[in-house]
């Protein structure tokens, strides 16, 4: 098996990471996908943006394993422009507001350009004691393009309602470290997995057609993958996630989803309960193949694969999550080594596995 380089693989983390792409405006996102994805075998788009890759070396007659990532990112809309120029908004995906203020953010215009802005709220100095002490309201916040009236939003930095707002990160790489920081690693990190696995896996026969759907949607209630999943048919799937690090937030003996430790394979999650046939082959596989992963029972959260394992009569699915310290904020911190081991561990299991097997599960 031929893996990507570091340098092919940190390159495209960047360019993804770097891309704008809240739900339902994953465009940029998409088409960065689908350049690295060029000589795979078949690749196709929906309406909703969703990117199909059907493998060159798929027969049409073996057992469909989908490759699951999801494109979007969080971030916020143009609600409306006050008076004074600044902008209403409103959250898409999960935000926790007290992260939000004083960061700055990409706003797209009528022109489709992105233009810098700043999230603000009330300065300390006209608060009241009240204010000061209450938590933080959605609806304090404002972006600040730096325009004095609606009119001048409008009519000379061209904004309208309705349009995207991303926040705004560069990603970085600490080769020397092993540290990645950037943002929208939930989950662009699993759309970078899907395309390493399926490059390292070029030219070799499987039991198994593979076919990866890069779905769209996913942090406003995995809408995306509804689609793909009626349309990919899998008997089995594997869903690469960027999953929210706990290693800085809980007691040490909790700790099942820390940064250079492998990738997060989840028993449980809010909406769905892997099975655990198809959990076990993964895990005694990794402990086969001394590649280093973490279980985790999570009482919260989700994925795609809450979709997917409900689709057709049912798909067994697992979730291979790379662990991101602060996601849902503007920066999320990463370790390239958990990232490479949940390729090879896909490409492991995409070798293994056949008919037999999934019928096992």
């Amino acid at each position: 098996m031929k893996y990507l380089s570091k340098e092919s693989n940190i390159k495209m983390i960047s360019d993804l990471s770097n891309a704008m792409g809240v739900s339902g405006f994953e465009d940029q996102v998409v088409d960065i996908a689908r350049s690295y994805s060029e000589g795979l075998g078949k690749i196709k788009e929906d309406t909703m943006r969703n990117l199909f890759i059907y493998r060159k070396e798929n027969s049409g007659r073996r057992p469909i394993v989908q490759l699951d990532a999801h494109s979007d990112e969080v971030g916020f809309m143009v609600q409306a422009i006050r008076p004074n120029g600044c902008l209403q908004i409103i959250p898409i995906g999960s935000w926790v507001t007290s992260n939000i203020p004083a960061t700055k953010v990409w706003v797209r215009n009528s022109e489709g350009k992105y233009i810098p802005g700043i999230v603000a709220s009330k300065p300390p100095h006209y608060m009241s004691e009240l204010e000061k002490k209450s938590a933080l309201d959605f609806g304090q916040l404002t972006v600040d393009i730096g325009a004095r009236s609606k009119e001048e939003a409008v009519k000379e930095f061209k904004i309208r309602i309705g349009e995207p707002i991303v926040p705004f990160a560069d990603f970085t790489y600490d080769n020397e470290r092993d540290i990645m920081m950037g943002k929208a690693f939930d989950n662009r990190l699993g759309c970078a997995g899907v395309i390493s696995a399926l490059r390292a896996l070029e030219g070799q026969e499987l039991k198994v057609d593979v076919v990866a759907g890069i779905a769209s949607q996913e942090e406003v209630g995995a809408r995306g993958s509804v689609i793909t999943s009626r349309v990919i048919k899998p008997d089995v799937a594997i869903v690469f996630e960027g999953c929210p690090a706990d290693d800085t937030v809980v007691n040490t003996y909790e700790i099942q989803t820390a940064l250079k430790k492998g990738p997060m394979l989840r028993h449980i999650d809010a909406r769905m309960i892997t099975n655990h046939r198809f959990q076990r082959f993964a895990l005694d596989l990794a402990d086969k193949k001394e590649l280093q992963v973490q279980e985790a029972v999570r009482a919260g959260g989700s994925t795609n694969g809450s979709v997917i394992h409900l689709s057709n009569e049912g798909v067994p699915t697992i979730v291979i999550g790379v662990p991101v310290r602060y996601a849902h904020t503007h920066y999320g911190i990463s370790s390239y080594f958990d990232f490479e081991t949940s390729v090879k561990l896909t490409c492991e299991i995409l070798q293994e596995l056949d008919e037999s097997i999934i019928r096992s599960f």
